[in-house]
């Protein structure tokens, strides 16, 4: 399956009945999704609907193997985490599809990279090998205008690109881990102009962690701006969802959220009732498309939807997770 195959719109029955063709190969092929099924007593004869589909815990990724095709793989991404954590990896067979996703859902929210200046900020994840986000922000920074780039410690540098950026009236992206950006906003408080920062979650134990609407006061205060927008991807998926400020996440046409009962999590919520997150993501062809996460959040009647928190047994990751207290 070609990636032009799997990243396109598609119409809600479009959707379901390639999300219902992927179970059933998962469940054929992935030996570690089948055992799950199995597990719960989801065999495809019971799966009819979306809703029918068993979702794997993402943690079993720390654990197994999850991949319905076999080597050799064209990547394996690693979580990020505090020391002696245990990572979850992911492997990947065809990396094309990620380029594909990542660089089409960008552009559907936010146009081409090659419109942006792009500065990034993200000293945890640079730090350490095999990352999706560092790969996928690698990419768009090789598309993206002349003097784009990655920051490691060096914000004097950070600081003056941005500035000049300014002056030259460019569009600014201003990518980061939440503690960096914090740190970097509250040591220089620029005064933003054409300008978005977009923060993708994470403190790394650098600070407490704090809940969404806190951290974006913080932000908006120390950069002098009115919104922050927001990514939410994770080591475990090859698609993300953006949100433009105010905490709602849209996604792609080929990603789905769904919100479990947190007391029954094979049933679901209505819009407006807080549960689990799970997510269908058909450019997972090869590893799992459907994930139950450990994150809690609410739909809305739009189809977007809010991050909420974590489930207290959940570790706090490098995704964009906001513990609730």
């Amino acid at each position: 399956m070609n990636a032009e195959e799997v990243i396109r719109p598609y119409s809600p029955a479009e959707f379901e009945a390639a999300a219902l063709d992927l179970f059933r190969r998962h469940y054929a092929h992935n030996p570690a999704y089948r055992r799950f099924a199995d597990l719960i007593g989801r065999r495809p004869e019971e799966v009819r609907t979306l809703e029918d589909i068993p979702f794997l815990p993402v943690e079993v990724f720390k654990y197994h193997r999850v991949i319905a095709a076999p080597p050799p793989y064209e990547a394996v991404f690693e979580s990020s985490g505090t020391t002696g954590m245990v990572r979850s990896r992911h492997y990947v067979k065809d990396l094309s599809l990620y380029r594909r996703s990542f660089l089409r859902g960008f552009e559907l929210f936010y146009g081409s990279p090659s419109n942006y200046l792009i500065l990034a900020l993200l000293p945890s994840y640079l730090e350490r090998k095999n990352s999706s986000l560092v790969y996928m922000m690698n990419e768009l920074i090789r598309r993206a205008r002349p003097g784009s780039g990655f920051y490691l410690h060096d914000t004097d540098r950070l600081y003056r690109g941005l500035s000049e950026g300014m002056e030259r009236g460019e569009k600014i992206l201003l990518f980061g881990v939440s503690f960096a950006l914090l740190d970097f906003a509250q040591q220089y408080r620029p005064r933003l102009r054409n300008a978005i920062v977009m923060e993708t979650g994470g403190m790394k134990g650098r600070r407490k962690e704090p809940v969404r609407e806190e951290l974006h006061a913080a932000l908006k205060d120390a950069f002098g701006t009115d919104r922050i927008h927001s990514e939410y991807g994770m080591t475990e998926l090859l698609s993300q969802a953006y949100s433009p400020g105010e905490g709602r996440f849209r996604t792609p046409p080929w990603m789905k959220v769904l919100i479990r009962d947190p007391e029954d999590p094979l049933s679901y919520l209505p819009a407006g009732r807080t549960g689990g997150i799970n997510i269908i993501d058909l450019a997972n062809v090869y590893s799992c498309p459907f994930i139950a996460t450990g994150d809690l959040g609410r739909m809305h009647a739009d189809g977007s939807f809010e991050v909420l928190g974590r489930f207290d047994h959940s570790e706090v990751r490098g995704c964009n997770l906001l513990t609730v207290e």
